[in-house]
């Protein structure tokens, strides 16, 4: 197993419509007005009530980048054109040589493509950038949309978990995909 590259902060990533990117401060804002949705978050593990929740986690996630112990990255998605954060995502490292992917969008922007290229830039980076001999993601089943953008990314069906920690003491029905290395290398562009 080769080791995963260490990097203490990952580069920007143009797609069609985006630029997958490290968070900033000033993203906080425009962060909020998605993560603190409940429709939203009716998706995801970790839940902000407001406004302050949003910008602390923000601040915390800033205050990791540059640290070469770093294993968790959180991103900012923002349009091309005027820089708005529309969705987010993370790659979270583990030690086994599998890293682990996640996105989200905002709700005015669903249906529009870019919860894939966000997908897709995740890919990229996992393997291209941190070495991952495997990236993998899980989704709540009920999450039909991201299912369906899992696989178009190339992802493959793994297991059903029917009662996953989801955090906050929420136990959740998910379902896990992976793409190894040898896929994700072997796909063309």
């Amino acid at each position: 197993m080769a080791a995963m590259k260490t990097l203490t902060v990952l580069p920007p990533v143009e797609t069609p419509a985006l630029i997958v990117r490290e968070m900033e401060l000033s993203d906080a804002p425009a962060l909020t007005g998605f993560m603190a949705d409940p429709r939203y978050q009716r998706h995801i593990a970790v839940r902000f009530r407001d406004a302050d929740e949003v910008k602390a986690f923000v601040a915390r996630t800033v205050a990791r980048q540059g640290d070469s112990r770093r294993q968790v990255y959180h991103l900012t998605a923002a349009e091309k054109d005027g820089g708005t954060p529309v969705g987010d995502g993370f790659l979270i490292r583990g030690r086994d040589g599998r890293v682990e992917i996640g996105w989200g969008v905002a709700r005015q922007h669903w249906g529009r493509g870019l919860g894939t290229e966000i997908g897709q830039a995740l890919l990229g980076l996992g393997f291209e950038r941190l070495g991952a001999e495997v990236v993998w993601c899980k989704i709540m089943t009920a999450n039909v949309a991201s299912m369906k953008l899992a696989q178009r990314i190339g992802m493959i069906h793994e297991i059903p978990a029917p009662e996953f920690p989801a955090g906050g003491g929420r136990l959740e029905p998910v379902d896990m995909f992976n793409l190894p290395a040898k896929l994700y290398f072997e796909q063309s562009y």
